[in-house]
This record gives structure tokens, C-alpha cells and sequence, in this order.
């Protein structure tokens, strides 16, 4: 957020010129110097001198240069609006309707803030007051009392539990906070003991709700909604059912409620996190960065249909007939409704029969390697040089263009299930460190620590024999790697045949020409063309890249077109003319 320049700017008096450097005839002239003054009458009176209006006007240009620093009312990107400042240094009584609703419209950045309901949202816009810290100053210290709670506006603080929170800066990994947290909610409510010291890594801007003005204008309510909300939540689980109301209700003191629009990130890896999330409305979804590289599924697939690319430079490749082309070559004109159920069948089998593939620089093709089906029409081919970059992996060497990932879906979780508990009780050796992230489909959760839930469940074997049924077997990279080629596989078929039969039929024959249009997004972005592997210019469209842990980023692709052969040489039984396929 930006300042705006007032409307009205302070002007340099007389006695305040000789201040300025050179007299003030540096700063800018709001009057052009080749403006033509206008006519002045002078008046002449018994006993007054006479006035010379030329010396006012020149001084009255002295006195309207602007004196003061444009760069003072300009704030930096990121900061808390002015505006907003100026209505929190107000008396929660004095301020109007107006201006908290504008406080409430600011605050939507924060995660934290938006989990909380609308009542709630505008009454802790009307309660808040704004700070800044700077660095190493302890916001909250281990063993005092709480007395008031914090929103992160800008920055990052650390979680200790010595009290001056001097270990956060010597730990190469502390436990922090950043933009969009709260904390010091709980010890508010119930007014305990700070179990831990906060202390600021950097500048940090908060938004703070005093304990007074908490209860004064009663958001302790409202608090205690969401908490029955919660509690109603909770008995209604098998899980917890064996539990007394008051164990219940220290779950729930301990718990708080999150929501996720659809498609947002809940977590990077669930798996690492220090939550247990319980799925109180809606969905989401299980989602696994695949690596294709790593999987000898996809490296034996690759150099398969690389196989099929003949004596012509790749970059002209088994070029495909248009539609047109197609339609005149094979005379279509009988037998207008054909069932193509059992085609998708047969074109997986013929994708996965293939053997003998060569995994070096050199693809061979003759026709003892080629699929019997194509019969003895089809010769057989040279040795073809792939001339790309390539790189060494477990299996060999790949083309580096193909070394892509993509995200597949492992798992759904659905409303009342529990996220963090599936490995909780698995031995050290069959548990599952793959990161797995966690996407919303629009969603609301309730969140709690791991530490908190498993001293509330010490010594409950019933408990126990609960969670350990509650363990799910993910399925491995390899066979979602098998998944991705079979669909991918299809899709691509799908399509090549839809191209061959629906495309003409439907397009005009003479086109109109339309100017393409601008879009951020390009279908070419996450498809891969190993037709061109070994194109030299670079892609016009944007190529997405995934982080790794450890390891370098990972281009992502949805689908990968790969050389292939025509539908007529999968379908040789249809190759008569006449015949449509």
C-alpha cells in the first residue's frame, strides 16, 4: 500500500526562504515564466503611498515552491496501509462502521484472520491496535501471564522456550512464524501461563487484542460458538467416543478451526508437519510429486517410442497426415457407424507389448523388432543418431528434455477423516518419508499438535487400537508412474482419433482468419513433445518448474505427445480401401 499526496501542501513563507538553497530557485515553479501577466489597476488614495503590485507577485511566486519531502509520504510495499494505522490509534468506541469494515477488508491477507467468522472478523477489527518491533525484541516470554493476543502483519518471529529467545538465532532450523499467523489466543481465554517465548527474527508489524478490550466487547462469545462448534464435532466421531466431556473439552481448548478455498495449499508435505488435521467439511486431495526420470517404467517407455523415429532429422519426424489427407488416402465411405469400445483395449496392449528396447544413443529398428501385426509391407529402418543432451541416471542415459515430473493424486481424504495419524504407530523403518502434499477442494479443518494429542491419549489402549487402524497404504512411485503412461497413452490415442474422424467434418472449408489472442496460459506449457527433443531454439511459452527438496527444480507436464504409429498401422485389419476406421 501507497500513501497518497494530501491535496493540500504546506507552502514556504518569506522569513523561510533564505533557508532554502539558492534563495528556493532550485524548487519548481508552479507558473510558467512566459505566462503573460495580467493587467493591474493601480489605486491611488489621499495620504498612502503607491503600491507596486510586480514586487507582490514575484513574491507570491517565492512563496508557492513546494518546501516539503514528496519521499515522506510514500510508504513501502508490504507495510500496514497509513490509513488503517490512523483508525486503530482510535478508541475502539470511536470508531465508525466505515472505517472498521475498511480495517476488515485490509486484514483478508491474513490466513489467520479469515479462518475466524464474520461477526468475529469485525469485531477484532474494531478491538485491534498496531505495532511494530524491531529485531530480538521478546514479544511474549515463557511463564508470564497472557494478556493479549497477536496477528503477524509483515514479517517473521521465532518460537523458544528459554525466556529471552537468544536459542532462535543460534538454531540453524528455529520453529518460526511468518505473515498471516496468530498466536496467543488460548492463554487469553482462559488466562494461563505463555508455555513458550516469541521473540522477532526481523522487523515485524503486528496487529494486537488487548485482553480489556477482549472481554469488554464480549468476542469471548463468539469464541465460545466456534468452541462448541468444535465439541459437537468431536463427540460425534467413533474415536472419541469413549471419552468423558472433560478430556473432550481439553482437546477442544487445544484445537482451532482453519479454512481453504478450492485449490489452495494446505500443507507442502503433511507428512513433516506438526499438526493433526481433522476434515470437519468438504475435501481435498493427496497429491505426490513424481519424478518420471527415476521410474523404469518411463525409461523404457521413452526409448520405445523414440524407436519409431525413421532415417529423417527428428525435428521432422513422422509427420502426421492432416485430416484431409487422411480421409482422401483411405477412401472413407462406407460403414458410417462402426463401435470403437475394444480399440482402447487393443491400443494398450499393442503400447505395452513391445520388447527389446536399446538403451543407448543408438536406436536400432529392424523388422524382427517391429510388431508382427504391421506385417511384411513395413521395412525396416536405418540406425538413427539421437542428437540431444543427455544425462546419466540409475537407469542409464535419457534424453535431459525428458526428464520431467508431474503431480499425480494419491489419495482423497473426505469429511471426517484424519490427516497425521496414518504412520503415527508404524515402526521407524516401514514408515512412508515421501513428501506428500495436501491440496484443498474446499474445505474446513481443525487443527491441533501432535505433542498436545498424544499426551491427551498417554496410556489409551482403546485409543491406540483406534488409530492403528486408521493407517493408509499409499500406493508406490512406480505404479503411479505406470497409471500416468497408461492415461497418458490413451489420452493421446483419444485424441489422434478424434482428430481423424470428428475435426473434418465440423470445420468450415474455407476458415475465417482470427488474430490470436493474448493468454498467460499456453497448453504447450506442460505438455512434452519428444518429437522435437532435440529443437535448439527456445520454446515461446512458459515452462513450469517445481521445487525439490535437496535436490534441483523439476519440470512439470500433464501429458507427454510421443512418436507413434498411425491408427491404420495399430488397426491393419481395416486397411482396405473402402474401410472406415
Amino acid at each position: 500500500m501507497r500513501r497518497l499526496l494530501p491535496s493540500r501542501c504546506s507552502r514556504a513563507s518569506g522569513a523561510w526562504l533564505g533557508l532554502l538553497p539558492n534563495g528556493g530557485a532550485s524548487e519548481r515553479k508552479f507558473e510558467e515564466e512566459s505566462e503573460e501577466e495580467p493587467e493591474c489597476f493601480e489605486i491611488e488614495r489621499p495620504g498612502c503611498q503607491k503600491t507596486d503590485w510586480s514586487k507582490i507577485r514575484k513574491l507570491k511566486k517565492m512563496q508557492s515552491r513546494v518546501t516539503f519531502d514528496t519521499m515522506d509520504f510514500i510508504a513501502e510495499e508490504g507495510h500496514f496501509p497509513p490509513k488503517a494505522i490512523q483508525i486503530m490509534r482510535k478508541k475502539p468506541s470511536w470508531r465508525t462502521e466505515d472505517e472498521i469494515q475498511a480495517v476488515c477488508n485490509i486484514l483478508q491477507v491474513l490466513d489467520s484472520y479469515r479462518n475466524y467468522a464474520e461477526p468475529l472478523q469485525l469485531l477484532l477489527a474494531k478491538v485491534m491496535r498496531f505495532e511494530r518491533f524491531g529485531r530480538r525484541r521478546v514479544i511474549i516470554k515463557k511463564g508470564q501471564k497472557g494478556n493479549s493476543f497477536y496477528f503477524i502483519y509483515l514479517g517473521t518471529v521465532a518460537i523458544t522456550n528459554d525466556e529471552d529467545g537468544s536459542s532462535a538465532f543460534l538454531d540453524p532450523h528455529p520453529k518460526l512464524l511468518q505473515k498471516g499467523s496468530c498466536f496467543g489466543e488460548t492463554d487469553i481465554l482462559h488466562a494461563s501461563l505463555r508455555r513458550s517465548t516469541i521473540v522477532c527474527m526481523e522487523e515485524t508489524e503486528f496487529l494486537v487484542v488487548d485482553r480489556e478490550d477482549f472481554f469488554a466487547n464480549k468476542l469471548d462469545q463468539e469464541v465460545q460458538k466456534d468452541a462448541q462448534y468444535r465439541f459437537e464435532f468431536f463427540r460425534k466421531m467413533d474415536l472419541f467416543a469413549s471419552w468423558s466431556d472433560e478430556k473432550l473439552w481439553q482437546l477442544v481448548n487445544m484445537s482451532k478451526i482453519e479454512r481453504f478455498s478450492y485449490g489452495q495449499l494446505i500443507s507442502k508435505d503433511f507428512g513433516e508437519s506438526s499438526f493433526i488435521m481433522f476434515i470437519s467439511k468438504g475435501s481435498c486431495e493427496v497429491l505426490r510429486l513424481l519424478d518420471l526420470g527415476a521410474s523404469p517404467s518411463y525409461h523404457r517407455w521413452v526409448w520405445q517410442h523414440l524407436e519409431l523415429i525413421d532415417d529423417r532429422p527428428l525435428k521432422t519426424h513422422l509427420r502426421e497426415y492432416s485430416p484431409m489427407e487422411r480421409f482422401k488416402e483411405f477412401q472413407i465411405k462406407s460403414y458410417p457407424l462402426q463401435d470403437f469400445s475394444s480399440l482402447k483395449l487393443l491400443h494398450l496392449k499393442k503400447a505395452w507389448g513391445l520388447q527389446g528396447t536399446s538403451f543407448s544413443r543408438k536406436i536400432g529398428t529392424s523388422g524382427d523388432t517391429l510388431p508382427k501385426m504391421l506385417g511384411p509391407k513395413i521395412q525396416s529402418r536405418p540406425v538413427q543418431s539421437i542428437k540431444c543432451a543427455m544425462i546419466n541416471t540409475k537407469l542409464g542415459e535419457l534424453p535431459k528434455e525428458a526428464a520431467v515430473g508431474a503431480y499425480m493424486k494419491v489419495h482423497t481424504v473426505e469429511q471426517g477423516e484424519i490427516l497425521g495419524l496414518h504412520q503415527a504407530f508404524l515402526p521407524e523403518g516401514e514408515c512412508d518419508i515421501r513428501p506428500l502434499i495436501l491440496m484443498s477442494l474446499g474445505n474446513e479443518l481443525i487443527r491441533i499438535r501432535k505433542e498436545i494429542f498424544y499426551e491427551l491419549i498417554d496410556n489409551d489402549d482403546e485409543m491406540i487400537k483406534k488409530l492403528l487402524k486408521l493407517n493408509i497404504a499409499f500406493p508406490s512411485d512406480e505404479d503411479m508412474c505406470q497409471k500416468f503412461l497408461q492415461e497418458n497413452s490413451w489420452n493421446i490415442f483419444r485424441k489422434d482419433l478424434l482428430r481423424l474422424l470428428v475435426e473434418p467434418r465440423q470445420s468450415p472449408p474455407f476458415p475465417p482468419i482470427r488474430p490470436k489472442k493474448k493468454e498467460i496460459y499456453n497448453p504447450k506449457s506442460v505438455v512434452l513433445d519428444l518429437c522435437s527433443i532435440n529443437k535448439m531454439t527456445k520454446p515461446r511459452y512458459p515452462i513450469f518448474m517445481a521445487p525439490q527438496k535437496y535436490l534441483p527444480p523439476l519440470r512439470i507436464v500433464q501429458a507427454i505427445k510421443a512418436p507413434r504409429y498411425k491408427i491404420q498401422e495399430l488397426l491393419p485389419q481395416y486397411k482396405s480401401a473402402g474401410v472406415l476406421i
